[in-house]
Formats: C-alpha cells, sequence, structure tokens
C-alpha cells in the first residue's frame, strides 16, 4: 500500500513545484520563515507572483534606508594629520608612558582613579561620557577623566560627547538642568564646525524639540585653564590643527539644557549618529608593573 503512494506522492510535489521552492527559493529571497512556509502553499503559477512582491519590499526598504542616511547629520573627520594611538591613550591614563610622543603631557593630567575609570569603560560602551558636574579634581587641579577621553575622540576621530549632571541642592532638586555638550575639535576641520553645529541644533530640535544654548563661561572649560597657556594665545591656523595634540588645541562646543532622561537619550543618540558606540569594548584592565606612587608635583615619575 506504501509503494503505491509514494509514486503519486512524488508526482504531486512535481506539479505543484515544492521540491524547488522549499529550500532555494526562500533562501535567495531572504524572507522570514512564516513567510516562506505560506509560500510554499502556492502553486506554481502564483509562484512568480510570490517573487514580485518580495522584491518590491525589498526595493522598499532599501528607499526607506536610503531616506534615514539622507536626515542623518553629515559629517568628515580629518585623516592626514596627527593623532594619538587608542592604546597609548590607554596607557597614559594609567599612568604609563605612551610610545608616539605628544600623546600626553606632564601639564595635562590624564591618569584616572577608579570611579573615573568606571565611567572612561562605560562611555565606551554607550557612546557619551556622563560626569558629576565638571568632573573637577582639586587633587589634580583639572579633569582627568575629561582629558582622557577627549583623547580618546581624538585618536578615534569622533567628537566628544558628554552628560554633565548637576548635584541636587538642599531641597532635593537641581537649581539648573544638566548639560549635554557635545566638542566637535576632535574631527579637527575648523571649516566644518559651524556647518555640523547646525546641522547638529537642527537635528535635535527636530527629533527631541531641545533647543542649543551658548555655553557661557563652562565649566568645562577649566580643564583648559591651568595648561599649556601658550595654546589659547596662538591662532589655531589649519596647519596646527593637522600637527598639534588635541590638548593644545581650543574646543568647539554645542551643548544644550537638558533633563536627566532626555540627555541620556539624546547622547545615545549622538553616539549612534556618530558611530561612536565600541560594543565590543571590555572593562580595561590595569597593566602590570603599575603602582600608584606619588605625583607629579611631588617628584612622581609619569604621565598624568
Amino acid at each position: 500500500m506504501l509503494a503505491l503512494a509514494i509514486p503519486y506522492l512524488l508526482s504531486l510535489m512535481a506539479k505543484r513545484s515544492f521540491a524547488y521552492s522549499y529550500n532555494a527559493f526562500p533562501r535567495a529571497l531572504g524572507c522570514s520563515t512564516k513567510f516562506s512556509l505560506y509560500k510554499h502553499k502556492l502553486p506554481t503559477a502564483n509562484g512568480s507572483q510570490s517573487r514580485v512582491i518580495c522584491s518590491l519590499a525589498a526595493t522598499a526598504t532599501s528607499k526607506e534606508t536610503d531616506q534615514i542616511e539622507s536626515k542623518s547629520i553629515i559629517w568628515h573627520a580629518r585623516r592626514d594629520c596627527w593623532r594619538p594611538d587608542v592604546r597609548d591613550v590607554e596607557k597614559i591614563s594609567f599612568g604609563m608612558p605612551a610610545k608616539k610622543k605628544r600623546t600626553g603631557s606632564r601639564g595635562v593630567p590624564h591618569r584616572l582613579n577608579e570611579e573615573e575609570r568606571r565611567s572612561f569603560d562605560q562611555a565606551r560602551r554607550q557612546g557619551f561620557l556622563q560626569v558629576t558636574g565638571s568632573s573637577w579634581r582639586s587633587q589634580r587641579r583639572d579633569a582627568p577623566l575629561l582629558n582622557s577621553y577627549r583623547s580618546l575622540m581624538d585618536a578615534r576621530g569622533r567628537p566628544m560627547i558628554a552628560l554633565h549632571k548637576m548635584s541636587p541642592n538642599t531641597s532635593g532638586g537641581v537649581d539648573n538642568g544638566d548639560r549635554l555638550v557635545v566638542d566637535l575639535s576632535p574631527l579637527r576641520l575648523p571649516g566644518d564646525f559651524e556647518r555640523v553645529s547646525c546641522e547638529l541644533r537642527e537635528k535635535i530640535l527636530a527629533e527631541f524639540d531641545v533647543e542649543s544654548q551658548m555655553l557661557e563661561s563652562p565649566e568645562e572649560n577649566n580643564s583648559q585653564a591651568d595648561v599649556d597657556r601658550t595654546a589659547s594665545d596662538i591662532d589655531t591656523n589649519d596647519n596646527d590643527w593637522e600637527t598639534r595634540p588635541i590638548y593644545q588645541l581650543s574646543p568647539h562646543y554645542v551643548s544644550w539644557e537638558v533633563s536627566r532622561q532626555q540627555g541620556k537619550q539624546i547622547g545615545k543618540f549622538l553616539g549612534l549618529q556618530f558611530d561612536i558606540v565600541e560594543e565590543k569594548a571590555t572593562k580595561s584592565k590595569k597593566p602590570r608593573g603599575v603602582k600608584p606612587g606619588k605625583g607629579r608635583r611631588h617628584g612622581g615619575y609619569g604621565i598624568g
């Protein structure tokens, strides 16, 4: 009985073209399993119709992608210039000397403590840095976390995005909202700063309905106040942006006053826009042989 039924089933499958559509057709089109099972039940006459529908859907998807790309922020980073190495930036954040000269400076602290290290690693995974207030450390008379993260963005050729979280007042609230700051100087293309700034303001206003504000006497500038004073006295022409380290170049800020939730949402959004997120970034490990030692003001050796 079974032997008689097998030839009948084979002839039925040949008529309805099951043998072809079951494997090759779904894989070639890249369709979902649910759609493929539905399509397998269609007769041969409708096989061409299914193929047309799937190709139209793929065409619509590609058009949508093109529209998204056209609406994204257009930005470029200078490549034919001096930039530090990412590994060297990580080394000076531990107080170790870098292989590439001018990666760090004895006058610009980069060495991070344990709390700053967690924020630094988290920023690499999230695409933006979160700091409390201005991240100023009185012991170092500077903000090592901002310095190290700015050097990292310079090494990668990406803007620096930082969310400054204001501390609460005595009543439990905050006197001012948090401030989200984007520094475009790591791109090293001063001719594009104004255009990218305008696109940033328009994009954030359209997506989040938040207007940018002028950065009046920003707390972030404290990290540049006491070091390499000659950098602020020179006219940073195009040659300076090609040859000087980032801590000798003036920042170019775009800022917004935001709530805590808005700041995190916009930070993640911009991190994706500028391709800053490092999905495979792991927790940085302290290199062997690194000891706390003394600070540079007390005869210690090392950068930061």
